[in-house]
């Protein structure tokens, strides 16, 4: 058991905060973590309404192990990322994303701004639970330094990378969505910047999210969307608690999956570039496959989790990859899921492609998929995936891929079962050339793991 974490989720920890997520809890965690960096840590979060104190606490463990300390303000998770990966040599982020109010977290980040690996959490939880965090001596205890000029910076340098002319020229009319998190201090003024109309809904930070759910899904959109087609916008926009997903609608309000942006700035991204590495999990489009086919590109799968992404981009040196979600990385700005320079991006396309949102995606190839759950206790998922593997192995002759759950490519289109990290379920989702066949994998894929669940 000894490779079984017992704090961290996929990536860093999340709780409801103040039960298990206290101020004690974030300090010696804090601690740990800094025992390994001793160096100067960045510290940044989100607009929960624990975040404060949480965000002392972690501050105070840094500086007892004898880390520097580098208060970077309230900001999204990438603007920590980014910030690191230039000048620091660790960074913490206090963040629960997506996840309601009462949540909170604690990402640590390695020297380029990536989420620590396996090793490092396991030695962390090894100092928390079996030993003790370094104690500086009393002449070796950290300093505070704050840089609130980060924020300027990187939005300053996504536009760089991006024609900003281009989107200057194009007059574009946005409406974006901040959902009173931490993207309230980035997208309105970057989109400005960039020369366009903005509309800001939900632009004001605040724990509670007033306005909206943080989770960008299409529900908790409703408003956006009406606010797009009421002012005939040419696009909407928006982000999740800690501003690194990025979901689109389009002129004429529909919302766009995040599998399609993906496609879309990829086909860009190889264009520009005449191909290059993309990579990706195994739980997305094969749309992503055929536009990297069509514009000299090659597809890196790896399982699950932005974190893993993010690695395999830097050992690749990868050009551009991400997540069904919205979650865009850009490996030569941040490594790690990136709302800035998807939204610079995404502008940029509209405007020298001069075609509206609808019509690009609508130009990309078209898939259909399925997404269902099903629970299943943690110590039965290992029999279940092993059975179903073994099952199709030795009654059919479709290919699988085994590198998170099992995947099963047949000829038109293909099903994954995966655990979740996280909850006792397992997650089925299916891509089809029709919705029927999705929908058909789907049930096929379910009944398999009832067949093997008792």
């Amino acid at each position: 058991m000894s490779n079984k974490k017992r704090l961290f989720g996929t990536f860093g920890v999340r709780r409801t905060a103040n039960d298990v997520l206290t101020p004690e809890f974030a300090t010696r965690l804090a601690a740990c973590y800094g025992t390994q960096i001793q160096g100067t840590v960045a510290v940044g979060g989100d607009t929960r309404t624990s975040t404060p104190m949480l965000m002392e606490a972690v501050k105070a463990g840094l500086l007892s192990s004898g880390c520097d300390v580098v208060d970077l303000g309230i900001l999204p998770t990438p603007g920590v990322q980014y910030a690191v990966r230039k000048y620091y040599d660790g960074g913490v982020m206090i963040t629960a994303s997506h996840n309601p109010p009462k949540y909170n977290g604690i990402k640590f980040l390695d020297a380029d701004g990536i989420g620590i690996p396996d090793d490092m959490e396991l030695e962390i939880e090894r100092l928390y639970f079996d030993a003790e965090p370094k104690r500086a001596d009393f002449s070796e205890i950290g300093e505070v330094y704050i840089n609130d000029k980060i924020i300027d910076e990187y939005v300053d340098e996504a536009i760089s990378k991006v024609d900003a002319e281009a989107i200057r020229n194009a007059n574009l009319k946005v409406v974006v969505d901040c959902g009173s998190g931490a993207g309230c201090y980035t997208a309105p003024y970057l989109i400005r910047k960039l020369g366009c109309d903005v509309t800001s809904l939900n632009s004001q930070p605040d724990g509670f999210f007033p306005g909206r759910d943080p989770e960008p899904i299409e529900e908790n959109l409703q408003e956006l969307i009406s606010v797009v087609k009421e002012l005939g916008a040419d696009i909407g926009l928006a982000h999740d608690g800690d501003a690194d997903r990025t979901i689109c609608i389009d002129e004429k309000g529909n919302f766009v999956l995040g599998d399609k942006t993906f496609t879309l700035v990829e086909k860009q991204m190889l264009k520009e570039n005449n191909g290059g590495t993309i990579v990706t999990t195994v739980a997305t489009s094969q749309a992503i496959y055929d536009v990297a086919e069509e514009f000299n590109g090659e597809v890196i799968a790896t399982a699950v989790g932005d974190l893993l992404v993010a690695r395999k981009l830097k050992d690749t040196d990868g050009l551009f990859g991400g997540e069904e979600n919205g979650g865009l990385i850009f490996p030569d700005f941040v490594y790690g899921r990136d709302a800035v320079m998807t939204v610079a991006k995404i502008l940029e396309i509209v405007a020298k492609e001069s075609k509206p949102l609808s019509e690009l995606v609508a130009e990309l190839p078209v898939y259909y998929a399925s997404k269902m759950k099903i629970e299943c206790p943690d110590d039965e998922k290992e029999f279940v995936m092993t059975s179903i593997a073994d099952e199709i192995k030795t009654t059919t002759d479709f290919e699988l891929d085994l590198t998170d759950g099992v995947k099963i490519l047949k000829d038109d289109g293909w099903v994954i079962i995966r655990p979740s990290g996280t909850e006792p379920i397992f997650r089925c989702f299916a891509e089809s050339d029709s919705q029927d066949k999705a929908d058909e994998m789907t049930d096929w894929g379910i009944s398999l793991i009832n067949k093997y669940k008792k």
